[in-house]
């Protein structure tokens, strides 16, 4: 085990996702500025350690939300309601991460994608590019869904396959996603209280895929432990290893780095026959 998690130490290329319910307060809804101060600290101390970094982020439909007073949207199923929200709230977030990165000297910049980011040949191509001229300029990029004209990713609201599309678009060495569970287990520990933590991965199986459907924390978000598998999956499959751990400390992040044995780790396994814009043209066919 220790040698599996010492391995963290050597990562270079690291994408980290944080969720909708892990950016607000639970009382209010509004951003929780404390957490999103650690969140780019951490990033920023990434960088400054030589390595390349993206934060992919939720939370633009939420924020914008907030902003026009629309505090009952999550039951509006109204498409252009909540891409106008996102529209506004994309903005304000961005707005936030460039001040807070700024304090730090650091520089990031925002990409938004949709599926034809991916299935369409040129595009990828020029996603890869800006990518890697970003990491070369030193830059944080921060990554969303671009809710505002993707209706098809707006229904599914997932960050957790998105990141993982962009770990192996970027050829990531890790996926870290920020949740509100500890990691994986056998059953949902909130209801289940003999579920049991599984702290390694090696393979993943039909069986540990089961587990995950139905599985979901939070009104804010609509990722549950069932897109954290099918995200483990993408980027197994594409050859990067992946963390789940729980969002209530962001400072995990420098310790599973460091080696710590915390969150669930998902080993990669290379599939050479993985086709992933093929993969990304059937999540929504």
């Amino acid at each position: 085990m220790s040698d599996i998690r010492e391995m963290m130490k050597e990562k270079e290329r690291i994408v980290i996702k944080i969720g909708s319910s892990s950016l607000q307060h639970e009382q209010t809804g509004d951003l929780d500025y404390t957490k999103l101060d650690v969140l780019v600290r951490e990033l920023c101390d990434l960088r400054n350690r030589g390595k390349d970094v993206v934060l992919v982020t939720s939370g633009a439909v939420a924020v914008g939300r907030k902003a026009v007073m629309m505090q009952d949207i999550e039951s509006d199923d109204k498409t252009s309601v909540k891409q106008a929200c996102a529209a506004i709230g994309q903005a304000r977030l961005m707005m936030i991460y460039q001040k807070i990165f700024a304090e730090y000297n650091q520089v990031a910049a925002q990409i938004l994608m949709t599926k034809n980011t991916i299935i369409d040949n040129l595009n990828r191509f020029n996603a890869q590019n800006t990518f890697e001229e970003l990491f070369k300029l030193g830059v944080v990029p921060i990554v969303n869904e671009n809710d505002t004209i993707a209706t098809y990713e707006l229904g599914i609201g997932d960050n957790d396959r998105l990141s993982a599309i962009v770990a192996s678009l970027i050829d990531a060495d890790l996926l870290l996603l920020l949740s509100d569970i500890d990691g994986l287990y056998t059953d949902d520990p909130r209801q289940n209280p003999d579920a049991r933590y599984i702290e390694v991965v090696e393979r993943l199986t039909e069986e540990l895929m089961e587990m995950g459907k139905s599985t979901t924390g939070s009104s804010a978000g609509t990722g549950g432990m069932n897109t954290k598998l099918q995200a483990a999956k993408i980027a197994n499959n594409m050859g990067v290893d992946m963390v789940i751990a729980n969002s209530a400390d962001i400072k995990v992040i420098h310790r599973i780095l460091a080696g710590q044995n915390i969150g669930t780790l998902f080993l990669a396994h290379r599939e050479e026959g993985f086709d992933l814009p093929l993969y990304v043209q059937q999540m929504h066919d």
